[in-house]
């Protein structure tokens, strides 16, 4: 197996055609333009699949999952986001199955699944007051991030990744999860609430100097 850290960056491959040429060309059956996205993308795609697994090898096996599944469903890319933003999809699909098969992901009596609620009534959940990391620069004081991060469920990790770094919507996240937009919001809000615990004192010194 490689090592995850010789995976090409994106800026070290370098191609005058930008991503909708290739994958135009890509999905009519040219390989090499795919290599090149492969290459143009490869260390985001490797990135995104560790944040969510907290592993190098098996985030490395399951970006090359990812790559083999955007090859096989490259037609299905309609060109409605940007390629980067739907190779991240397909990753974070890819992560989401491993840990459901692998039985890490834990469907327990938590305390969030016994608050729950339904997709019609958003309101119900407390506000979080600090939003972790909205406040917090990530290049900043990253391995605490990481620390943090880590320290979640793999539910609550794949959420606050999706909805913070991905921006993607509580529905968006819903299908992906497959779970109610309520789980989402409910996961999200005890991510957000521990995170908040977790670098409370690095937000507050952050805070004090401004």
């Amino acid at each position: 197996m490689s090592d995850p850290s010789q995976l090409a960056s994106e800026t070290s491959w370098a191609d005058p055609r930008g991503d909708s040429e290739l994958v135009a060309q890509a999905q009519a059956g040219c390989k090499d333009a795919f290599e090149v996205l492969v290459h143009r993308y490869a260390s985001r795609v490797y990135h995104r699949a560790y944040a969510m697994l907290r592993d190098e090898d098996l985030a490395f096996d399951m970006a090359q999952m990812a790559w083999i599944k955007a090859w096989q469903r490259l037609e299905q890319f309609a060109g409605q986001s940007l390629f980067s933003t739907w190779m991240t999809r397909v990753t974070i699909n890819v992560c989401l199955d491993y840990l459901r098969k692998s039985k890490r992901w834990r469907f327990d009596q938590s305390l969030e699944a016994m608050q729950e609620i339904d997709s019609h009534a958003e309101g119900k959940l407390p506000v979080v007051d600090v939003d972790p990391l909205e406040r917090l620069e990530l290049e900043e004081k990253q391995a605490l991030v990481d620390q943090a991060l880590k320290s979640l469920s793999d539910e609550h990790r794949s959420v606050i990744l999706m909805h913070t770094y991905e921006h993607m919507t509580y529905k968006e996240i819903a299908d992906t999860m497959e779970c109610s937009i309520g789980t989402v919001m409910s996961r999200l809000y005890y991510a957000r609430k521990r995170m908040a615990i977790l670098l409370g004192p690095l937000i507050e010194g952050k805070l004090l100097e401004k």
